[in-house]
């Protein structure tokens, strides 16, 4: 056999070998992407049933610093107004995957923490209110729930980063061009660290 032969029978081998060891490489990694898919989605559940704990305590809590401090309107009405804004934003179905519609969705609930947090720094203002029980009771309601949503925000950017990072590496970047075209990044939380820091209850 020539040189040129034994050139071409190679290549032809390799041409046939390829495919094989490429299916061979995504071998049990097929169901990788739609599995990690999942994983987001449900953590992402978490992290909504955590905002709606949240938004479901504020009313009460208003309520109760309304009846101590009612010359807190601008605190209150600020409150009542970022729950209203964060509650009844229209989320569509490829938010996860939708850059402006998730900015959208930080940004609404970054403002309910924000104002959440003047709240009971007004209350450190009025002895009464502290040591009222309902109120301390919704405080300590609040922390345990601030603290979970920073549980399920970081389960969730942990799936995101492991969702994403599959799409792009080998082999996930071949069925992300082949099996699951649809299937596109998903966002995570970016805003800053001082306004995703939970409310400081004081006892």
């Amino acid at each position: 056999m020539t040189s040129g032969a034994l050139v071409r029978h190679v290549a032809r081998r390799a041409v046939l070998i390829l495919p094989l060891l490429l299916a061979l490489a995504g071998c049990g990694k097929v169901n990788e992407i739609p599995q990690l898919d999942e994983a987001v989605k449900a953590a992402w559940r978490q992290v909504l049933n955590q905002y709606q704990r949240r938004s479901d305590l504020v009313p009460n809590l208003v309520e109760t610093v309304r009846g101590y401090a009612k010359q807190e309107q601008d605190t209150l009405k600020a409150v009542v107004e970022a729950r209203a804004k964060a509650t009844q934003m229209q989320m569509p179905p490829d938010l996860l995957s939708n850059p402006d519609a998730f900015k959208r969705f930080q940004e609404n609930q970054a403002a309910l923490t924000s104002s959440l947090s003047r709240l009971l720094a007004v209350s450190e203002n009025y002895p009464d209110l502290k040591s009222n029980q309902n109120f301390l009771a919704l405080q300590s309601q609040l922390e345990g729930t601030e603290n979970r949503i920073s549980v399920a925000r970081r389960d969730y950017i942990e799936a995101v980063q492991a969702y994403n990072t599959e799409l792009k590496t080998f082999p996930g970047v071949i069925w992300a061009s082949t099996l699951y075209k649809s299937n596109k990044p998903m966002e995570t939380f970016t805003v800053a660290e001082d306004v995703t820091k939970p409310p400081q209850v004081k006892f």
